[in-house]
């Protein structure tokens, strides 16, 4: 059995990062929708089939978050973590249960799934995972966030990071600060440095072990409604100003989730941030989207398009490889075409 230490080191194993396959039922389903696919389980399993079937996907991705139906099904007679364990990538696994409203607090959310969950990790052990992801969400506002919204959210992920450790999964903890609203690059970076030092406040107060957990978080944005939009450099910049302020050197790595950025502009903003280099923690990539958009796109629910899609998944990927080693340009798009 793998320590967490293995685990983690493998995760963050140089010019590779992770692939968020973890979309929930009413998610997987918009987005197949969008393209005129059923959302039928079998549908959803040859999608994640294709994904996981790639060509030297173990070459830029270290590591593939799953959804509970997904760690269950198969590929032939194979299970879905043991046909990525033979391509040399981790399984992993979402566990939160979604979010929904915080009573009392309009506008601001909190993530279910804590009840049960010891006895859900074990059994998803069983199942072949070996990290697992929890997400909170953080909305920015007038008045947004408050800081009992922060410290609710920081306190179920530090609950679910030590029930991990617990179990000898590897927690990556995901206080997400949205996109959404009009808010300026200096007002996400306020509000990211907030949540993130309320994250490791809860996290160490939970005896949660620092340095066996990794980071996912956003980059540090103009609200995708904020007419005045920072430039790469400029999101690069504040970026690393923010984590420099509020993130422990003892945790090993930061990884970054697209949220909502195209495909393109989640790997030039990653390129800028890892390009400095000198860090005390590792830095990659934990795309769900910036990675599958153009996959899926070309896959249509077709079997006759499977290699078309894992060509787009091996362009992203390698593309983003480069990005992780401050190596990627517009000329790595063509090249990698």
């Amino acid at each position: 059995m793998t320590t967490v230490e293995s685990t983690i080191a493998a995760l963050l194993a140089p010019g590779k990062g992770l692939l968020a396959a973890d979309e929930s039922f009413p998610t997987i389903g918009k987005r197949f929708k969008d393209l005129g696919i059923s959302s039928t389980e079998e549908n959803r399993r040859a999608y994640r089939e294709m994904l996981f079937t790639t060509p030297g996907l173990g070459e830029f991705i270290s590591g593939v978050i799953l959804f509970d139906e997904t760690i269950r099904q198969k590929i032939g007679d194979v299970t879905m973590p043991a046909a990525l364990a033979r391509q040399a990538v981790i399984p992993g696994i979402k566990v939160d249960l979604g979010t929904v409203a915080l009573a009392g607090f309009e506008g601001e959310k909190i993530t279910e799934g804590l009840d049960g969950l010891r006895e859900r990790l074990s059994e998803y052990r069983q199942l072949g995972a070996r990290f697992a992801k929890w997400r909170a969400v953080i909305a920015i506002g007038e008045q947004l966030p408050t800081m009992a919204a922060m410290q609710a959210n920081a306190r179920v992920l530090a609950m679910y990071a030590s029930l991990c450790q617990e179990a000898g999964l590897v927690p990556i903890v995901e206080p997400e600060v949205l996109m959404d609203g009009n808010h300026t690059l200096a007002r996400c970076e306020e509000v990211t440095g907030a949540v993130l030092k309320s994250v490791f406040t809860a996290l160490i107060e939970q005896r949660v072990g620092l340095e066996t957990m990794l980071l996912k978080t956003g980059m540090v944005l103009s609200g995708k409604e904020c007419p005045q939009q920072a430039g790469v450099e400029e999101v690069a910049g504040a970026t690393l100003r923010c984590l420099r302020r509020s993130v422990p050197a003892a945790v090993p790595g930061i990884v970054f989730l697209s949220g909502g950025q195209s495909d393109v502009e989640a790997t030039e903003r990653l390129n800028a941030i890892c390009r400095p280099g000198g860090m005390p923690w590792t830095i990659t990539f934990s795309y769900g989207r910036a990675l599958q958009g153009a996959a899926m796109k070309a896959w249509h629910g077709s079997p006759a398009n499977v290699m078309a899609a894992q060509t787009a998944l091996q362009h992203r990927s390698r593309c983003n490889s480069l990005a992780v080693q401050g190596k990627y340009s517009a000329g790595s798009e063509r090249a990698a075409g």
